[in-house]
């Protein structure tokens, strides 16, 4: 269900704003409309929709665009052209009663420098949304106090920002965001201040959050990592414009263009990347009917030395080899179900391919993909390594199940 909708948003700063626009209208980059009017681009015809309980990741280096963007959204920076809608109802064009009404209920932000009153406790900082929207002492506490407990900060609510952690007190700004119960919570580069251990645990926390809570966030941040470990979907930005947008595998497997591959260098693909991705279609053979005959045969139509086995219903069963169709076929057999094998590993498509490589490593057979116990796909260690780096040769693919 859509809950934003961004619609051809543009923002200029400076002079000569019409002259600007009509540079912005004829296609023109940020460059070329400084050149020609003076004015600068701080987002160029932004077009996007954000989904209920989504978290969209907006990202791109300094200059880019993504910290005007969002403060489009609640219209700390008013939109030169375009419309913002939230719930179907166009707040670029609200008054400003109409506007101050929907920033305190429907939406809270937080910031990079936390924002706290360094008087106030950990308790009056969490209520101070709620303070100035009217809610009733004894209410605002409770509700402060829930969020706290949800941040894991209650114990700490009689104490004063100076005595927090840099950790802590984003977690207290968070708190003090959700106590409002937004349905839509702006974080602007939100944890970039924390170091790398304390950042990793508040993104942990956030999405643990999310979990409970389902609100709609937008996400501001310049590091790439962050945006694919957390995002539903990113937006990724450069000179004003929005370059390309998708999840993070859709992003790594297809980027829009060279600008977005170069971005993408330093990315551990393996730590965003699925088994669905590198996973391949199986060669098999139903045990309940197929025998020795018809698995040396698709063997041989293959050129592979092993077939997965499974039941007419597709549930994964084991593993038939080369030799020991080849030996029940000596032998006259008819029913390959003595010589199954079941010591091949098996994983989800869901996860990820970090999770899966020391399996992958340590098996002498492909792994199969199972879901629901059937058989869906198999990981080879060829194809895992091809689809992490299409500069690794696929070399000693032939010993396990080829693509097909």
């Amino acid at each position: 269900m859509e809950k934003i909708k961004i619609e051809n948003v543009t923002k200029i700063f400076g002079k000569h704003v019409n002259s600007a626009l009509k540079l912005v209208e004829q296609n023109k980059n940020k460059t070329e409309i400084l050149k020609q009017s003076g004015a600068t681009i701080g987002v160029n015809n932004a077009n996007f929709t954000v989904n209920d309980g989504e978290i969209f990741v907006i990202m791109g280096l300094s200059g880019s665009g993504k910290s005007t963007l969002v403060r489009l959204l609640n219209r700390l920076i008013e939109p030169t052209s375009g419309n913002i809608y939230i719930d179907g109802d166009n707040i670029s064009k609200m008054n400003k009663q109409q506007l101050i009404k929907v920033r305190r209920e429907k939406m809270s932000m937080v910031f990079q420098n936390f924002g706290l009153f360094p008087q106030r406790t950990v308790l009056a900082n969490t209520e101070y949304g709620l303070e100035i929207r009217g809610i009733p002492k004894e209410e605002r506490r409770l509700k402060a106090e829930k969020a706290l407990d949800n941040a894991g900060l209650l114990p700490y609510k009689d104490q004063y920002p100076s005595q927090l952690s840099g950790g802590m007190q984003q977690r207290v700004g968070l708190a003090r965001a959700l106590a409002n119960d937004p349905d839509i919570l702006l974080m602007d580069e939100a944890f970039s201040a924390l170091d790398p251990l304390i950042r990793k645990d508040m993104q942990d926390e956030l999405l643990d959050l999310q979990q409970k809570m389902q609100k709609t966030i937008i996400f501001i941040t310049h590091d790439l990592n962050e945006a694919l470990r957390i995002g539903d979907r990113i937006a990724l930005m450069k000179d004003g414009e929005i370059i390309q947008i998708g999840t993070g595998e859709e992003i790594l497997t297809n980027p829009a263009n060279d600008y977005v591959k170069t971005f993408l260098e330093d990315v551990d693909r393996s730590k965003v990347l699925t088994v669905e991705n590198a996973m391949i279609r199986p060669i098999s053979i139903n045990i309940d009917i197929d025998g020795p005959k018809v698995a040396l045969q698709r063997m041989r139509e293959e050129e592979v030395s092993v077939v997965l086995a499974v039941n007419k219903t597709r549930e994964f069963k084991g593993y038939i080899t080369a030799e020991d169709a080849l030996q029940a076929s000596k032998t006259g057999e008819i029913n390959l179900v003595n010589y199954l094998r079941t010591d091949m590993p098996t994983v989800a498509k869901e996860m990820y391919i970090q999770d899966v490589l020391s399996i992958i490593s340590d098996s002498k057979t492909p792994v199969a993909v199972v879901q629901e116990r059937k058989l869906v796909g198999v990981l080879i260690r060829g194809v895992v390594i091809e689809t992490l780096s299409a500069s690794v040769e696929n070399e000693g693919v032939s010993d396990y199940v080829p693509a097909t």
